[in-house]
């Protein structure tokens, strides 16, 4: 994941030395900071790891995740000149594997996890004044995600090779990006964090379970890049 956090930084040095190179700016979309409301939409790249704490000392869990995909819609409300109101509902996917290194056999020992949430953000953006056809901007907030693949209902555990967490799980979410204004859009490349609030765990049915019983806590701890169009 970090070759993609430096292509995203690579994109804004890149960008910010192109504005700064040009003799006479020509501002684009000035009609963009004046409107009430705006909407827009997002594509984008993600990485999610686990977050995990122990209740039984040298127990180790080992997290493999992959680089998956987001996508959704923006839409905005600006409450002050430099302060914006975002809600940016989405789907995220993406996959891991757990490796139990406390259990002995290797097919009790590895279990496969799939990740398709619905991704509900209500955020905070705080811009700076326009430089130019750029306005770098921070972005925070909280987040309500549905697990579509998170077993829960399933009435089997890990002792049947089940995994299960919870559907419902809260976030908070926090980033930078900058806004460039092009000649017929704005462009608005973002990096995120996203870290799970509640333990996310579906604990097994069995409390000596030796795949749950030993896990204190697991959340989400997540890297989204986001390329956003308005």
């Amino acid at each position: 994941m970090h070759k993609y956090i430096l292509f995203f930084f690579g994109i804004l040095f890149l960008s910010t030395q192109n504005i700064q190179a040009q003799k006479e700016v020509i501002e684009y979309q000035n009609w963009y900071d004046h409107n009430k409301i705006h909407f827009g939409y997002y594509v984008g790249i993600n990485q999610n790891n686990f977050k995990i704490s122990y209740n039984i000392p040298n127990t180790f869990v080992e997290v493999a995740p992959t680089v998956g995909f987001n996508v959704g819609i923006i839409g905005g409300l600006k409450l002050h000149k430099n302060i914006t109101l975002r809600f940016e509902p989405g789907l995220t996917s993406n996959t891991k594997k757990l490796y139990f290194h406390n259990i002995a056999t290797k097919k009790d020992s590895v279990r496969d996890i799939g990740g398709t949430y619905l991704h509900l953000p209500l955020l905070l953006k705080l811009n700076t004044n326009r430089l130019g056809n750029m306005r770098p901007y921070l972005i925070g907030g909280i987040a309500y995600d549905y697990n579509f693949s998170s077993n829960q209902d399933n009435p089997d555990g890990n002792a049947n090779g089940e995994f299960r967490m919870q559907k419902s799980n809260l976030m908070y979410e926090i980033g930078l990006g900058v806004d460039f204004y092009m000649s017929y859009f704005v462009f608005s490349p973002s990096i995120r964090g996203v870290f799970a609030i509640n333990n996310e765990l579906k604990y097994d049915d069995d409390p000596n379970s030796q795949w749950t019983a030993p896990i204190d806590f697991l959340g989400t701890r997540g890297v989204f890049i986001k390329l956003s169009f308005h």
